[in-house]
């Protein structure tokens, strides 16, 4: 919150959040410019063109009305702070430790841009180099970048950097990621001519048999999600082979706190993995903003969009730390970036770093081994009351339930009862109409999960 300044003296001192122009403000400005008045920097408009009357707007309002308004707007909001949340499908409702928020507030991180001078700009270039370093033990990479806009558009570069390795054109991937993934996929595959085919997915994950078939000498990349989007875990170790036997990469999203348990895709042979880091530190927000990650393995490193930071000596021996690569148009000739990515999500991605510092590897483990027995609590609780999934493989976090209904009713009854249901499938599976996607957290405590379970067991099935 702005700490109001005080403009004027004695009992005609105004507070404002901001310094607003004076009268005599303004006339030093025209005059400066060498103009009479406000007037006079419209005179190139034909007269007939301007609008003389009057806009249809609201009157302006004082700031304490104006935040009464925008108070009032915004409880009309149903959030996670209010409400029980089952809901994830890309956006997860997990435990954010006090001190992400204290140093996300400090003015160094908080204004901070591009890292350009790294002599005044070591504490933001170390805060991503920990980021970077963070990931790869996360995936199993070697290499990992400052960070790119979020899951969806880091997935898309993955695709862009496989095509343009391998100098290949179709890209196989698996209807089980994320549906929002595939769009944006899509629409970058757009622009470069690429054939995006999608592989169908059995029993809750991508069909090998159908993948198999779809391998040839003109395949890209092979892309799925770990855990998929219905939550099921990918069997890597089978896929990782029909990828390389073909000389393909193997691109893998994945959710970062699900590596907390999960062997990470570099195990695997996964040459770029991908993933949001939202699960680390960043609220849901309805929906954004979120911090993207990306790493690849060595051979990769010099073709990875974005940035990278690396750690350096000065010449008196002390550690440092510097922008290493910038392989965008803005650093090197454009025929040679390898993305027009312009930015990071820096504040994003020192929340995600931070959340994993105090965390701490133990942290991490026992935060994503709640979320899996929490989630396995609730499908085991929903079955009792004969609420089945369509799909019995393992699962992290989220699960598929059969509704006898349609998922939006449930959902609207559930809010009434002060509960954020789960992800209507049908939206995005025609297949699967009448079934949610439910995701349970590490902050679900019993008393919630039950409470759930029975509104959807006395009535909503």
């Amino acid at each position: 919150m702005t700490i109001p300044k005080r403009q004027g003296k004695g009992k005609n001192a105004v507070l404002h959040r901001y310094l607003p122009m004076t009268e005599e403000d303004k006339q030093e400005m025209l005059k400066t410019i060498g103009v009479a008045s406000i007037d006079d920097l419209f005179a190139d408009i034909p007269e007939q063109v301007r609008f003389r009357g009057e806009l249809k707007v609201k009157p302006a309002k004082s700031e304490p009305e104006l935040w009464k308004e925008l108070a009032a707007l915004a409880e009309k909001n149903a959030s996670v702070k209010q409400y029980v949340s089952f809901l994830g499908a890309g956006v997860y409702d997990h435990y954010i430790p006090a001190v992400v928020d204290h140093v996300l507030s400090r003015s160094e991180f908080y204004t901070a841009y591009t890292p350009y001078q790294p002599e005044i700009s070591q504490g933001e270039l170390q805060a991503i180099f920990e980021f970077q370093t963070m990931v790869c033990e996360l995936t199993g990479m070697d290499v990992a970048n400052s960070s790119m806009y979020d899951g969806g558009t880091a997935l898309a570069e993955a695709v862009l950097l496989s095509a343009a390795h391998t100098k290949r054109k179709k890209v196989l991937i698996s209807t089980a990621v994320h549906p929002q993934y595939r769009e944006v996929v899509r629409t970058y595959a757009k622009g470069q001519k690429l054939e995006v085919k999608e592989i169908p997915y059995d029993g809750g994950i991508t069909d090998l048999k159908a993948l198999e078939a779809e391998m040839g000498d003109d395949v890209a990349c092979v892309v799925v999600q770990y855990p998929n989007f219905f939550g099921q875990i990918e069997p890597l170790k089978a896929i990782a082979p029909l990828a390389h036997e073909k000389k393909s990469l193997f691109v893998v999203a994945s959710n970062p706190l699900a590596l907390g348990v999960l062997t990470p895709p570099g195990a695997f042979g996964a040459d770029i993995v991908v993933g949001d880091m939202q699960p680390f530190g960043i609220p849901t927000q309805f929906g954004g903003p979120h911090c993207g990650y990306f790493a690849v393995k060595a051979p990769l490193m010099r073709k990875i969009p974005g940035r990278l930071v690396g750690q350096t000596t000065d010449e008196d021996g002390r550690r440092g730390f510097v922008l290493t690569l910038q392989a965008r148009e803005q650093h090197i000739r454009r025929d040679k970036a390898t993305s027009n990515i312009c930015s990071n999500q820096a504040l994003n991605a020192l929340a995600a770093s931070v959340a994993l510092s105090a965390l701490g590897k133990r942290g991490v483990k026992e935060m994503a081994a709640m979320n899996m027995q929490k989630a396995h609590y609730a499908k085991v609780e929903l079955e009792k009351r004969g609420l089945s999934s369509p799909f019995a493989g393992p699962f992290f976090n989220e699960f598929v339930i059969r509704l006898g209904r349609p998922v939006s009713d449930v959902n609207d009854r559930l809010l009434e009862k002060g509960i954020i249901g789960g992800y209507d499938l049908g939206a995005d599976y025609p297949e699967l109409a009448g079934h949610m996607l439910v995701a349970v957290t590490e902050l679900r405590t019993k008393e919630e999960i039950d409470r759930f379970v029975n509104e959807l067991g006395d009535g909503h099935a």
